[in-house]
């Protein structure tokens, strides 16, 4: 940790209200860059995707559970991997509490992974989760919203987070939004990858109200410290 100046209540008053002014126009900024997501026009989803879900198929319809909005996460777990990726399972962890609330919105959370239906139940029993989580082994859902790429792909650059980019993966992580209107038509709202994920994750924001922060830069990578909730010491 920096060395940080000790002051008088005085002065500490004084520090934070200067402070206080950056935060409330970083709140108001904050507010409008949501006013603009919000706005942003919409794309019509045009394939009938079905996942494989635990009582049988599923479409990105039947997804929505009866709501009008739905969240989905783009889980890295690919039919290659042993067990899901930390970071993924980092932000799942955060997801549990929120459905009930988020139902009380108009808005469904679903998470989609390229592995296979008994891989996925096996790892989601294993972290003790309780929300929807399907299989799209069989459609072209994660790859239509940039988050799978081949072996041969990932040999150069792939289109990851709007950019071309390396990445070293053949699954990525990150979520869209759709809705869904009164006749059934079903739309394409927003997606978000690599740091747009941190609106998603509680303790990063915890993290960042404490002296240390994140205390991630002397790591290999930003989320080198997290491990499966079940794996800490």
């Amino acid at each position: 940790m920096t060395e940080h100046k000790v002051v008088s209540k005085e002065e500490w008053l004084k520090a934070r209200l200067a402070h206080w002014a950056a935060e409330k126009e970083f709140t108001r900024k904050r507010d409008e860059v949501t006013r603009q997501r919000q706005a942003l026009p919409w794309e019509r989803v045009e394939t009938n995707y079905v996942f494989e879900g635990p009582n049988g198929p599923e479409t990105l319809a039947d997804l929505f559970a009866g709501r009008s909005q739905l969240i989905v996460y783009h889980f890295m777990l690919g039919p290659q991997m042993k067990e899901g990726c930390p970071s993924c399972s980092f932000v799942a962890d955060h997801f549990d509490p929120t459905l009930i609330h988020l139902a009380q919105r108009d808005v469904t959370l679903a998470v989609v992974s390229r592995a296979p239906l008994q891989k996925i139940a096996e790892f989601k029993q294993r972290m003790g989760w309780r929300f929807h989580w399907v299989s799209a082994a069989a459609n072209s859902f994660p790859r239509d919203y940039g988050v799978h790429f081949t072996k041969e792909e990932i040999a150069g650059d792939v289109n990851y987070n709007y950019q071309m980019r390396r990445f070293p993966e053949e699954d990525a992580p990150g979520f869209s939004v759709f809705s869904k209107d009164d006749a059934g038509g079903i739309y394409h709202t927003y997606s978000a990858y690599a740091r747009g994920i941190d609106m998603l994750m509680g303790t990063y924001q915890l993290l960042d109200l404490v002296p240390k922060g994140r205390d991630e830069a002397a790591l290999p990578h930003t989320m080198a410290w997290v491990r499966h909730h079940d794996k800490y010491l």
